[in-house]
C-alpha cells in the first residue's frame, strides 16, 4: 500500500520493527496510533508539516520503501532513496546516448502519439451520451489527430532538431482537448484550459494533485527499471529537472483526467473540498482525504488489459519502465 500522511504534527517513526504512525487532529482529542508492517508498504507520501525519525527512513531503505516529500499541491520536492543503483549502468549509458540521436526520438514520438490517442479515445467515450455535443468533439478529435500525425510523421536525426514543434502540436492538441472536457463538465465547474500553479478552478486544482501523485509514481517506476530521471529527450534539460519523467508520463495522465473528470460529472464533488486564495484555487485536507484512497484503488487495484493480460494501471507503467530500459540495452 501506498501510505499518505497529509495532517499537520504526524509523527512517523519505528516501534517493535514496525512503522508507528502518531496523528493528532485536535488537540482536544486523543492522539491516534497506528502500527503497520513494513512489507506491506510500498511508498510514504508527506507533506509539509510532518515528522519522522531516522529510524522510520533506516526501516524504509531496509526495505526498499520509497519515502516521498510533496508540496501542498502534491508535486513531489525530494525522497528517500537508497544509495544502490539497482541495475546495470549501462542503461544509463545508452539512455545518455539515445538522448542525442534517433532512438531517442523513436521513444519520445510513441509517447507522444499515445498520450493524443488517449485524448481522442477519451472524447469518443464522452460522445456515446452527448448527442448535443457531437458536432464539437468531432472537431476537437479531429485536430488531435491532425497533430499526432504531424508528430508522426515529422523526420530528424534527433529529438533536438523538432523539439520545439512537438511542444508546439501538443500545446495546441491539449487545448482542443481540455476545451472540449470543459463543454462536457456541469456548469458549476466548467473551466476555461489548463492552469498550473497556482490553478484557477477546482478541476484544475484536483487535477494537478493528481499529476503529482503520478509524477512521484513515475519518477519510481523509472529508478526500479534502472533508468535515470534526469536524462530526458524531448524536455528541456533545466538545472535539477527530472526530464525523463515528463517525457515518461505523458501516457499515462489520461487516468488522473478519466478519473478526476468522473468525480466532477458524477457530482461527488463539493465545493468545500477547495480552498480559494489570492491568484487561485487549491485542494484542502477535506479535499485530499476524499480524494487520494479512490485514485489509488483505481491505479494501484483496479485492472486493465495489458498486453493480453490483466494488469494494474501502475503494474502496466511499471512494466513499460522495463521494456523501455531493455529496449535501451538490447
Amino acid at each position: 500500500m501506498q501510505i499518505f500522511i497529509n495532517t499537520y504534527g504526524t509523527y512517523l517513526h519505528v516501534k517493535d520493527e514496525m512503522f508507528e504512525i502518531k496523528i493528532r487532529e485536535d488537540k482536544t482529542k486523543p492522539v491516534k496510533i497506528n502500527h503497520i508492517a513494513a512489507h506491506k508498504i510500498t511508498s510514504f507520501v508527506i507533506s509539509k508539516g510532518a515528522a519522522l525519525s531516522t529510524d522510520a527512513i533506516a526501516l524504509a531503505l531496509k526495505h526498499n520503501i520509497d519515502i516521498v516529500i510533496v508540496e501542498n499541491n502534491g508535486h513531489p520536492m525530494g525522497r528517500f532513496w537508497h544509495s544502490k543503483l539497482g541495475s546495470t549502468t549501462k542503461i544509463r549509458k545508452q539512455q545518455l546516448k539515445a538522448s542525442m540521436d534517433e532512438v531517442g526520438l523513436k521513444w519520445v514520438k510513441t509517447w507522444l502519439c499515445q498520450k493524443l490517442e488517449n485524448q481522442t479515445d477519451f472524447l469518443n467515450d464522452l460522445k456515446k451520451h452527448r448527442k448535443k455535443l457531437h458536432t464539437e468533439l468531432d472537431q476537437a478529435i479531429e485536430n488531435i489527430l491532425e497533430f499526432r500525425r504531424k508528430i508522426e510523421d515529422k523526420q530528424a536525426e534527433n529529438v533536438n532538431d523538432v523539439a520545439e514543434s512537438f511542444r508546439g502540436w501538443e500545446g495546441s492538441a491539449g487545448r482542443q482537448y481540455f476545451d472540449a472536457l470543459s463543454k462536457c463538465m456541469p456548469q458549476d465547474f466548467a473551466f476555461k484550459g489548463r492552469s498550473f500553479r497556482p490553478a484557477k478552478d477546482e478541476f484544475n486544482a484536483m487535477l494537478n494533485y493528481g499529476y503529482g501523485i503520478l509524477y512521484s509514481r513515475t519518477e519510481r517506476a523509472l529508478m526500479l527499471a534502472g533508468i535515470d530521471p534526469y536524462i530526458g529527450f524531448m524536455h528541456r534539460d533545466d538545472y535539477n529537472s527530472k526530464s525523463l519523467v515528463y517525457d515518461y508520463i505523458e501516457p499515462y495522465r489520461i487516468h488522473a483526467e478519466r478519473f478526476i473528470f468522473r468525480l466532477f460529472t458524477g457530482k461527488k464533488i463539493n465545493k468545500s473540498y477547495f480552498d480559494t486564495f489570492k491568484g487561485g484555487i487549491s485542494l484542502n485536507e477535506d479535499g485530499k482525504a476524499f480524494f487520494v484512497g479512490p485514485f489509488l484503488d483505481y491505479i494501484d487495484s483496479d485492472k486493465i488489459r495489458y498486453k493480453g493480460r490483466l494488469q494494474t494501471r501502475m503494474n502496466a507503467m511499471q512494466l513499460e519502465a522495463h521494456r523501455f530500459a531493455n529496449a535501451l540495452i538490447d
